[in-house]
């Protein structure tokens, strides 16, 4: 088995708001200025999603009460 199905094993063995932490953690280490590469359909979802947000059809929430609400909601409060 590869490190990176060894570590994927592993991670799959923690509970699920110590793997939302992980993944959070994960997340944070990626360079804002190195995105995935998107298909098609991810292009034109991310366009539709702006384009209702330019328009004013849905209503915007801040990532920190989100993230917060998130780590309420999974058993832990330590987000930091």
């Amino acid at each position: 088995m590869c490190e990176y199905q060894n570590l994927l094993a592993n991670a799959m063995q923690l509970s699920v708001s110590e793997r939302i932490k992980l993944i959070d953690e994960l997340a944070s280490t990626v360079p804002d200025d190195l995105p995935p590469t998107l298909s098609a359909e991810w292009i034109s979802e991310i366009n539709r999603r702006s384009d209702e947000i330019d328009s004013g059809e849905v209503e915007l929430h801040d990532w920190s009460m989100i993230r917060e609400k998130l780590m309420n909601q999974y058993g832990t409060n330590d987000a930091d």
